[in-house]
């Protein structure tokens, strides 16, 4: 008969230092860790089950990770995961129950009452929408339109809730009760989640041009949390990832050109794919174009064009 060796269950100290402990997120939000499976040794494990034996003396645990994730192999990130309970504006809790590879049990306000608590915002806080990007802002509303905004929130919020509870208290079901209740009422899930979907879920609401709200949720999960948990795994992820960048063909040929001092040829390459309009025409604005030149101005290219 086949011996196996003990096994432990995995902790990680820093983690359970903060299991059950609320991170405050937005006014009255919070995000916390309920339980958790797995650590970085538990990446490498998974990973030298398909590698054999010995692997070990070939390639150092932190070496492998970073080799995972560099070259997008990410099974093994799913052998870790981690079950959060969160509060959260239903309106940025739209955007999150997209991601749907997660497990999740939301609060229900068919059989509870609606949680007494909905994100406000302060005068300085009300986002001006961009003209040439619907992901973007374009800077805030003055002070006196936004005190005039936050006061008008204020009475919104005021209104619905007592209408909600006029409604309960005459005996509404709560299912129907609830009907008129403002996205910005919290609500809250408990959301079990693998790494390796939970670093994509990260990669895409951490990323600056993301809602603000659902972004500082983000950010806590990922520097309060994960970089705990997975702290080898995390600073891989920071590296290629948040850090890094993708090239496509075309900016490939495009640096090249101007490596070379070729700034006639990096502009025809652009108007061959009509990222660029003939010479002498106004240049327009261009979604693909502008993320060519974030990059080129953190490789340090002056822009040509």
């Amino acid at each position: 008969m086949q011996e196996f060796e003990h096994l432990e269950r995995p902790n990680v100290p820093e983690l359970d230092k903060i299991l059950g402990e609320p991170f405050k997120v937005l006014d009255d939000g919070f995000v916390r860790v309920v339980d958790y499976m797995g650590t970085d040794s538990s990446i490498v494990q998974a990973a030298r089950v398909s590698y054999g034996k010995g692997t070990k003396k070939v390639r150092q645990d932190r070496g492998l990770i970073r080799y995972l994730l560099r070259h997008h192999h990410t099974t093994p990130l799913e052998m870790c995961e981690i079950k959060l309970h969160v509060r959260v504006p239903m309106d940025a809790w739209r955007q999150w129950i997209r991601h749907r590879t997660a497990n999740v049990n939301e609060y229900s306000t068919r059989y509870s009452l609606a949680i007494d608590a909905a994100q406000t915002t302060l005068p300085g806080e009300w986002r001006i929408q961009a003209t040439s990007n619907r992901q973007c802002i374009d800077g805030y509303a003055g002070t006196d339109q936004g005190a005039h905004f936050s006061r008008q929130e204020t009475e919104l919020h005021d209104l619905a809730r007592r209408t909600y509870k006029e409604r309960i208290a005459a005996g509404v079901a709560r299912e129907q009760a609830r009907k008129d209740l403002p996205l910005a009422t919290y609500t809250e899930a408990y959301w079990k989640i693998d790494l390796h979907n939970l670093l994509h879920f990260l990669y895409l609401r951490m990323e600056a041009h993301a809602q603000y709200e659902i972004r500082a949720y983000a950010d806590v999960i990922g520097n309060e949390i994960v970089r705990r948990w997975c702290p080898v795994a995390w600073e891989a992820f920071e590296d290629y990832r948040i850090h890094g960048m993708e090239l496509t063909k075309l900016e490939q040929d495009v640096i090249a050109a101007l490596a070379h001092d070729d700034a006639d040829r990096a502009i025809d390459l652009l108007i061959a794919d009509e990222l660029l309009p003939p010479r002498g025409e106004e240049i327009k604005s261009n979604m693909e174009r502008d993320e060519l030149e974030v990059k080129l101005r953190k490789l340090g290219y002056k822009i040509p064009w």
